[in-house]
């Protein structure tokens, strides 16, 4: 059993509402003045116990840092190229991707993530004018 932690607590609820997806360095900053001691670090450390234990997800993004998401249930996420924005992508989670997987896999698998990319739509927008 983990030993629960008023700093932890704190990064997980700032987590819990918000929809951005921010990197590790924007919940440092979002945290730090009700915890003027806390370090990065720490920040790091107890969003990848978070991460382990389930109660969030870790996304991680080709050419940027990871980014999380305090909504842990199964769910997809897009990325854009352009401007680097991390959303969630209004789908039902493919569960039977598991089962396909594992047909073809002699391993065990117990779940999956998907990380779409391309351009969002702000960006697509800009891009077509």
């Amino acid at each position: 059993m983990i030993k629960r932690s008023r700093q932890r607590e704190a990064i997980r609820q700032c987590l819990t509402g918000r929809y951005d997806h921010p990197t590790a360095e924007t919940v440092y900053m979002s945290i730090k003045d009700e915890f003027p001691n806390i370090s990065l670090g720490t920040v790091y450390r107890n969003l990848s116990l978070l991460s382990d234990l389930g109660e969030i997800q870790k996304i991680t993004v080709s050419g940027g840092p990871d980014r999380f998401d305090g909504n842990p249930a199964p769910h997809y996420h897009f990325s854009c190229r352009e401007c680097g924005c991390v959303m969630d992508l209004d789908m039902p989670s493919q569960e039977q991707l598991n089962q396909i997987a594992a047909e073809q896999f002699d391993g065990t698998i117990e779940n999956h993530s998907i990380l779409f990319s391309g351009l969002c739509p702000d960006c697509k927008k800009k891009n077509t004018h």
